[in-house]
């Protein structure tokens, strides 16, 4: 086994390790950065599938993410805007399909005003909690104690407003069942989206693509970093540690398996959920590993169908389809830049998406392009290409999005989920505020966590 000295080493080489692995290295130290995957991107992954080409993963681009917007100038990359123009469709839960123009749902007078009013009230709160310390506010115990579905309900009576709201946050963003997070963890993700109705605002939310793929950032930083820097297929097994004090430079030694590489700090760049592939040695202490344990992935099925013709546009529609009782709540037109094709993708989480994986192939196939159709009509059961993204059953993901608390977690552990143990570092869009989940949080804790080193 090869066996090498660096500054830092870096668990990870998705967005976040990456980005502190370049910040680093642009200030003259030393850094390894050891992947267990073949490639580098972690949440955000490309592929050629049957010939076409999909973002399996995380791929999209907001206004307020500026990080990401400034490291894609960094690099030169080229954005797109995501295809909008027409009407949408939603499918109410009596089933009923209507086609409108807006971006408010086509729901009764009273709906729409519970859903406008409880926005509003949202909006308040992700103004005055913020993102950066949701758990050292007066109302966190409060609001982390009771699930997001039970909350809704006590701002309204209106179930259609309630699984609306939910839509976005539930199905939406933490890809949990919404009475399986709290009401301050809904709060945090409006929070460090800039407010809900952010959230709500597709056209804000899901604006523009990278030309290439968002994983396409990652591998250019790794290119530039160099394979004397990059070690794929590199799983960290053991992480041998001293303790000079938090955030201390201490002799820390990573095992992977083909190299062992010794330094002063080291960055766990990987979800919260997957800390405990690694083997600290001496153990991390008690509270560090009892938070580990309640820190967890949600479940979403990622669908990707592209035609001969976006078909859609061609009968006026955007291809944008809502329905929070629907098998796929949420479809969007996905049609790659300059492609003649037309791709459509939709999202199936937590417990929908359970269903469809205990299915058949052929049954699973059959219920998700039944449901695209009830949207946007029967030629969608007929897709030249047709993929599903699975992250919940790769290794060393092992769910998507991201990772939240169980109930009561983020108001009782939230204010450590930052704090280095010793020489070890954190650093993922599951623990940034702004951009929390997303790319630009990742690149927002990459560039936080290399500046503390520097300063430590």
């Amino acid at each position: 086994m090869q066996t090498i000295e660096r500054d830092v080493v870096i668990i990870g080489a998705g967005p976040s390790g990456l980005t502190a692995a370049r910040r680093l290295t642009q200030a003259g130290k030393t850094v390894a950065v050891l992947e267990a995957r073949d490639r580098v991107g972690g949440r955000t992954w490309s592929n050629v599938i049957d010939g076409q080409f999909f973002e399996i993963g995380g791929q999209w681009v907001s206004p307020d993410q500026t990080a990401l917007l400034a490291l894609l100038e960094e690099l030169g990359k080229d954005t797109f805007s995501r295809y909008r123009e027409g009407k949408s469709v939603y499918i109410s839960p009596k089933g009923e399909r209507t086609v409108y123009e807006g971006d408010t749902f086509p729901v009764s007078e009273h709906t729409a005003a519970e859903m406008d009013r409880t926005i509003e009230i949202l909006d308040g709160l992700a103004a005055e909690i913020g993102p950066t310390e949701p758990w050292a506010h007066a109302k966190a115990r409060e609001l982390d104690t009771i699930s997001f579905h039970h909350w809704l309900r006590q701002q309204s009576t209106d179930e259609e407003a309630c699984n609306n709201i939910g839509l976005f946050v539930a199905g939406g963003m933490l890809t949990k069942p919404a009475f399986a997070f709290s009401a301050l963890q809904a709060v945090l993700m409006a929070a460090s989206a800039g407010s809900f109705s952010n959230l709500v605002d597709e056209s804000f939310i899901l604006d523009k693509r990278v030309v290439g793929g968002m994983q396409s950032v990652s591998q250019q930083m790794a290119a530039e970093l160099g394979d004397d820097v990059v070690f794929l297929n590199n799983a960290v097994r053991f992480l041998h540690w001293e303790d000079n004090g938090a955030g201390k430079a201490a002799p820390v030694t990573a095992v992977a398996d083909h190299v062992t590489v010794k330094a002063q700090h080291a960055i766990m760049a990987v979800p919260p959920n997957l800390y405990s592939r690694v083997s600290f040695v001496p153990a991390l202490p008690r509270k560090q590993m009892i938070v580990h344990q309640h820190i967890s992935m949600g479940l979403v099925i990622k669908v990707h169908a592209t035609y001969a013709t976006p078909f859609w546009r061609e009968d006026g529609l955007s291809g944008t389809s809502f329905g929070a009782g629907h098998l796929v709540q949420e479809v969007y037109d996905n049609t790659n830049h300059e492609d003649e094709r037309g791709t459509l993708v939709g999202f199936i989480t937590d417990e929908a998406a359970e269903a469809m994986w205990a299915l058949s192939e052929d049954e699973r196939k059959a219920a998700i392009l039944g449901a695209v159709a009830e949207f946007l009509g029967p030629k969608a059961l007929d897709p030249e290409v047709f993929y599903l993204s699975d992250f919940g059953a790769e290794e060393w993901t092992r769910g998507a999005y991201a990772t939240s608390y169980d109930l009561g977690g983020l108001a009782r552990w939230g204010a450590i989920q930052h704090d280095p143990v010793g020489p070890i570092f954190w650093s993922s869009s599951d623990l940034a505020a702004e951009g929390y989940q997303h790319v630009d949080g990742a690149v927002r804790m990459g560039e936080a966590t290399a500046k503390r080193i520097l300063e430590s």
